[in-house]
């Protein structure tokens, strides 16, 4: 029998930005964001925070950026471990990069600041409330988008505690509908549904997690399969064991979708090309 869903204990890894101008994107996301450099590759910095992995800068000056309305990232989402040191991180955006700054919200399940990378890429920082706030209507959890006050939230939250704890949230995408998407990361993948916007988003996680993958056609509605160009390179997603692992790849098959496995991980393309890669977690 085929499992149809991912295991509860199921999230996401570190995404890949591939990115052209390398020291500008890497003062970014270190000097203003606060992420660390955690290992160095060829051409590549693996940044997060403590010890995990969030964010890995590639770089690929030989590729284009992305088009609007193409297929692709619409933001990479960094969750902290608690609203003071997401208060910290904010400050020293709100210094050193404040004309990147696109809004904020309150969504009744987690607080969240909206900025644009150098290189057009979106970025969530965000911190969750506690799970016994949210509220649910049957399977779908209570979101909302709501006004909040960056400036209040500083003052309310900023300490001078050194140091800030967290990992990669959620990833969120841009895709062509939403229809589809449902088809490969529910039925085939096999991702819980936690909420749904008609035809626009799509939100879906697994183990009761408001999300950790998101997709939405406000900037894309009808983009075919992507080109290979700058921004999201591999989205990676860990699960609880290697019997996990098989069960994903024979339902994924069952489902049609071309599964990669190379005996350690699994890679998969959406039906825009954006590249999945499931591994056990360590």
């Amino acid at each position: 029998m085929i499992m149809e869903k991912l295991a509860a204990a199921t999230t996401v890894g570190t995404l890949e930005l591939r990115v052209r101008d390398m020291t500008t994107m890497l003062a970014y996301y270190t000097d203003g964001i606060g992420l660390e450099p955690l290992r160095h590759a060829s051409g590549a910095v693996v940044l997060g925070l403590g010890n995990r992995e969030i964010v890995t800068l590639t770089e690929s000056t030989d590729l284009r950026p992305a088009r609007a309305g193409e297929a692709g990232l619409f933001h990479t989402a960094v969750l902290f471990d608690d609203a003071g040191a997401l208060a910290r991180s904010l400050v020293s955006m709100f210094t050193k990069h404040a004309s990147t700054y696109i809004g904020s919200a309150d969504h009744l399940v987690s607080e969240a600041f909206y900025f644009t990378d150098p290189e057009g890429n979106g970025v969530e920082l965000y911190h969750d409330r506690p799970r016994d706030q949210w509220q649910w209507d049957g399977n779908h959890v209570r979101m909302a988008t709501l006004w909040l006050d960056p400036e209040e939230f500083v003052r309310k939250h900023r300490t001078e505690q050194a140091g800030a704890g967290g990992m990669l949230g959620h990833v969120h995408l841009q895709v062509g509908d939403i229809a589809t998407a449902h088809g490969f990361y529910v039925d085939a993948l096999g991702f819980d549904e936690t909420a749904r916007l008609g035809g626009q988003a799509l939100f879906v996680s697994a183990g009761g997690y408001h999300h950790h993958m998101a997709m939405n056609v406000w900037n894309s509605a009808g983009a075919g399969p992507r080109q290979n160009t700058l921004g999201l390179g591999v989205v990676d997603i860990l699960v609880p064991s290697a019997d996990e692992l098989d069960a994903v790849a024979e339902r994924m098959r069952g489902r049609g979708v071309d599964v990669r496995d190379d005996g350690r991980t699994l890679s998969v393309l959406d039906p825009w090309r954006n590249e999945l890669r499931l591994s056990v977690a360590r």
